[in-house]
């Protein structure tokens, strides 16, 4: 039987290390998050890590915008946050209203409060294997791995996911851990093959329950980054109910996401002793 991985535990863990940090600070970390739109969904996850932040003693200023906000507008917020020396950290959430260019916002944000590295310059030195800060959602799947002592070293990884948030940059972390990584997606040919070569199966493609029992190889670990509703219930990117044959699966609800919100608070002390030359 497979092992749900505890990833409350994990995030938990995270935040009482980050809380302790905080206590010594005479000045709090200061995240600005903004939600443009009226996209429940976003507006609820943003609600959570700003009372998730608060726990710890980070500050988070909040932007909500209406749906006809212009991308003039927006930009002109977050060019006002980036000269803001009380803000160290940015996030921008998304999805974005269909009139705004999301690469426009993404390249405006200043990498120095790049919480979620989403700015390319930021993607471009995780490339170069000199990352000034990380992901919050793959470097949470590495704090997941790291806790279940599995280690990367010459195993087969398969990445299901080829996004610039997650799938991209966390078959960078994955290969900088030696681990022999393919990166997937929905269209590959032959994709229940290659997930079955997998000693770590990694998914991260948003369709509800698409890797089935049949796709994980025996002992597996399988870290399930999906998130969607169906029927008024959340499930994952896996059928988590067919993968007992898996050595630890990550579940969902309560996994993967729990982590993210820890390690974006980690990103924003990281920020935050960056910009006060604090080691």
């Amino acid at each position: 039987m497979a092992e749900s991985i505890n990833c409350k535990e994990i995030a938990q863990k995270i935040k009482n290390k980050l809380k302790v940090k905080i206590e010594k600070y005479n000045i709090k970390p200061v995240i600005a998050s903004i939600v443009v739109g009226n996209n429940q969904g976003t507006k609820i996850y943003a609600a959570s890590k700003i009372k998730a932040c608060a726990s710890i003693g980070i500050v988070n200023q909040f932007y909500e915008l209406d749906e006809y906000t212009s991308e003039e507008d927006l930009l002109k917020l977050i060019y006002k946050l980036n000269e803001d020396e009380s803000i160290n950290a940015i996030m921008c959430e998304f999805p974005l209203p269909s009139h705004i260019n999301k690469e426009n916002i993404i390249s405006a944000i200043n990498p120095n409060k790049d919480v979620d590295c989403i700015n390319p310059i930021n993607l471009g030195y995780l490339f170069s294997s000199t990352p000034t800060i990380i992901p919050c959602t793959p470097l949470a799947v590495m704090e997941i791995i790291n806790y279940t002592g599995v280690n990367l070293e010459g195993e087969n990884a398969v990445m299901v996911g080829r996004s610039n948030i997650v799938g991209k940059p966390l078959a960078t972390l994955l290969l900088k851990k030696n681990a022999t990584v393919t990166i997937a997606h929905t269209k590959t040919r032959n994709l229940k093959e290659i997930c079955l070569h997998a000693s770590i199966l990694c998914v991260s493609i948003g369709s509800p329950e698409f890797i089935k029992g049949n796709y994980i190889k025996k002992d597996a670990l399988v870290i399930d980054v999906g998130i969607n509703r169906v029927d008024n219930k959340i499930v994952g990117d896996v059928a988590f109910a067919e993968a007992s044959h898996a050595k630890y699966i990550t579940p969902v609800p309560g996994g993967v996401g729990p982590v993210t919100t820890a390690t974006l608070m980690k990103n924003v002390v990281r920020l935050y002793e960056k910009q006060n030359s604090i080691n």
